[in-house]
């Protein structure tokens, strides 16, 4: 069967049609108070970034809620980097085009909120002392100048029914984690010691 590609604006807009001007004209350059209580009550989100080239990067970012972010004020926030893998793909890139796109997630609710900005990595700065869990400072934060914040709808979480217990089955469609990171990674590691590294301890060593 032969693909028919969408090259234009117009051929895209013929197909999915145009935004209400309600949808269209809602991003807003700055934080609300209802976007204040999103945020204290995230524990998650994903950041996006590009390299130079265009190359992309999406990565979780997770904290107890009230954790994640911090606000310095409406047009900015900071998140914590902490203890992690070390590739830092979505740092590097910031450090070549500081561009960002942020959503964040509250569990069991369908509607995000997204803030797309400037980021800066930030080494050391007084409010840093603030964004403790268990009593580790961050190792850095990247900080986000707010360019623009909207809500997206509950539609995608709907369809895919994301907080649905009963169509959760972590285990029996994808093997474990410790399988992926020997034939994936190809971690020299046995597989039971895999299964032991992320087993009950792997929280204990969160921060």
């Amino acid at each position: 069967m032969t693909w028919t590609e969408i090259r234009s604006e117009a051929e895209l807009r013929a197909l999915i049609g145009t935004p209400l001007p309600q949808v269209r004209d809602k991003a807003r350059p700055g934080l609300v108070e209802s976007d204040r209580a999103w945020l204290a009550a995230s524990p998650f989100c994903m950041l996006a970034t590009a390299d130079a080239e265009g190359r992309l990067d999406v990565s979780p970012k997770g904290d107890p809620a009230g954790s994640l972010v911090h606000v310095l004020d409406e047009h900015t926030i900071a998140l914590a980097e902490r203890p992690g893998n070390r590739r830092a793909d979505g740092y590097l890139n910031i450090l070549a085009n500081p561009q960002v796109g942020l959503d964040f997630v509250i569990p069991g609710r369908g509607d995000t909120l997204r803030i797309n900005g400037r980021g800066r990595l930030i080494a050391q700065a007084p409010f840093l002392d603030r964004m403790r869990v268990r009593g580790a400072r961050p190792l850095l934060a990247l900080v986000v100048e707010i360019e623009e914040v909207f809500h997206h709808c509950a539609k995608a979480f709907l369809r895919s029914r994301l907080w649905e217990p009963e169509t959760w089955a972590p285990t029996e469609t994808v093997p474990r984690r410790a399988v992926l990171a020997k034939q994936v990674d190809h971690d020299p590691r046995s597989e039971q010691e895999l299964d032991d590294y992320y087993g009950p301890t792997y929280a204990e060593r969160l921060y």
